[in-house]
């Protein structure tokens, strides 16, 4: 059953985001890792967030409103777009100042490409998820991509190097959405 999702707004300051009450519920992950994708395939619209086949469009906070009760955060992803340095250290920036400052963030949603190995910027965002400051999931994007036989040995492969049991995920077949949504129900409805 679709969730009731509608675009609220995009920040380009982590101090103006909303302050209501209301949990937030962060994506994040490198750029062409299929952020976009899968928040479409789990609210159950098409074009919600804005999808391009060109890596590294989202570039602002885009806060996303769930049944009225709490958000989902687009994060800008890393990597490899096509940017100025002083582009990326300015999302970078945005970024930082967000994860460190957001009062009503809950959960981060950890995004990584199930044929891709975790890069150095991966690394870092996972080091600094494991420091405990918030609750979050790995979740392995592209999950149709492989055979059932190379997605189980990858999965075990990032548990044991993360010791986080990942959600694989596939924005195209739907494979994770049920088991994502729990995670993410249950931390908004238990926040810490």
């Amino acid at each position: 059953m679709p969730l009731n999702a509608v675009f609220y707004r995009s920040y380009a300051d982590a101090r103006k985001i909303p302050s209501d009450n209301r949990s937030q519920i962060a994506f994040a992950g490198r750029s062409n890792v299929g952020k976009s994708s899968l928040l479409n395939r789990i609210v159950g619209q098409k074009r919600l967030a804005k999808t391009s086949k060109t890596p590294g469009r989202t570039r602002l906070l885009n806060f996303f409103l769930i049944n009225d009760k709490y958000y989902f955060v687009d994060l800008p992803g890393y990597g490899y777009a096509k940017a100025s340095e002083s582009d990326k250290r300015q999302w970078g920036k945005l970024v930082n100042d967000y994860l460190e400052g957001s009062e009503s963030l809950k959960g981060l949603c950890f995004l990584l490409d199930c044929r891709r190995d975790p890069n150095e910027d991966d690394l870092t965002m996972l080091e600094w998820l494991q420091s405990g400051k918030i609750n979050f999931v790995i979740v392995l994007t592209k999950a149709d991509k492989l055979s059932r036989s190379n997605l189980m040995k990858k999965s075990r492969e990032i548990e044991k190097i993360f010791d986080v049991k990942p959600i694989p995920f596939s924005s195209v077949s739907g494979i994770g959405k049920k088991e994502l949504m729990r995670w993410i129900e249950g931390v908004v409805s238990n926040p810490v």
